[in-house]
């Protein structure tokens, strides 16, 4: 390892999504336009959450958490690329890229943490209707959502922890519009073996356990519909989870391409923009996907006061 050019480092540099300045104000115009559309969209599911009564339940309360995170998520990535779009520079600070990776890391934790949840919420109500009410209590719930927050933020932090104890170089390009944990982990100049351990360790439980609790919940759901005689009945039951089970796969789909195209292939930029699905896409489309198949959240948008 070559010592001598390590630096005290003071910024990174984000590459971005292009190298062409003069597609950077149509960039710029895309991207303030789907900001704008994920805040409204999320803000508006949370404002018919709690301005109607009958969406007081323990679903509509698990929308409302994801809706946030949602908002979070984009709003620690999208606002500084505008800015670095708008201002045509491209360098974050040391202190806001660690702080940007803390925050991202625990909101798409979050988001993952809720959908698992959200998977158990709708098992217990197909599965179990006549305990429905009982288990899923205001007090599981909340002790649900805790949960979810304690383990997203434990697990961003010791990732953090562990990146501040890292050397960098002086070559302090990202190939990215935001500082992705494992972009930065390659710019270091130290030997980042336990970093990637805690990465491969903390991904297969954090993201191996829900999922496979997700994929459980969903085939037990299935057993319950198939098992169902009328087929009116079918149809009601599945409709009560067909949105949620349409984010799950948007929002896994996404992230496996992601990975999956960062390991089959060296082509960084392809990567970063394929990861524009599940950073500023996904978040948008949530609303629209859970507003235009069910009745209870359009008719509570309908009642939101303009």
């Amino acid at each position: 390892m070559d010592l001598g050019n390590k630096t005290r480092v003071s910024e990174f540099i984000l590459l971005g999504l292009s190298e062409d300045t003069e597609v950077h104000p149509l960039l710029f115009a895309l991207f303030l336009m789907m900001y704008l559309v994920t805040l409204i969209g999320n803000m508006l599911i949370i404002l018919a959450t709690i301005s109607d009564p009958h969406l007081h339940t323990p679903m509509y309360f698990f929308l409302a958490n994801l809706s946030f995170a949602d908002i979070c998520f984009t709003s620690t990535t999208v606002p500084k690329m505008l800015v670095n779009l708008h201002t045509e520079t491209k360098t974050i600070s040391y202190g806001n890229c660690l702080t940007q990776m803390y925050f991202c890391m625990i909101f798409a934790g979050l988001d993952d943490f809720l959908l698992t949840v959200m998977a158990y919420d709708r098992y217990m109500a197909i599965c179990h209707p006549l305990h429905y009410r009982l288990i899923m209590n205001p007090r599981l719930c909340g002790l649900l959502l805790l949960v979810s927050w304690i383990l997203s933020v434990l697990n961003s932090l010791l990732h953090g922890l562990m990146v501040l104890q890292l050397n960098f170089c002086t070559e302090l390009e990202i190939p990215h519009f935001l500082c992705e944990f494992t972009q930065v982990i390659q710019l270091a100049c130290s030997d980042t073996f336990l970093n990637d351990l805690v990465m491969y360790f903390t991904t297969g439980i954090l993201g191996g356990i829900p999922l496979t609790g997700i994929l459980f919940s969903y085939s037990k759901i299935a057993g319950s519909i198939l098992r169902i005689s009328s087929r009116g009945g079918k149809y009601k039951a599945f409709s009560t989870c067909g949105s949620h089970l349409s984010v799950v796969s948007l929002f896994y789909g996404t992230a496996f391409g992601v990975y999956l195209s960062s390991a089959a292939t060296q082509n960084t930029r392809a990567s970063t923009i394929v990861s524009v699905m599940y950073t500023v896409v996904t978040p948008m489309l949530n609303p629209f996907i859970y507003s235009l198949r069910n009745k209870d959240i359009k008719h509570a948008l309908k009642k939101i006061p303009c």
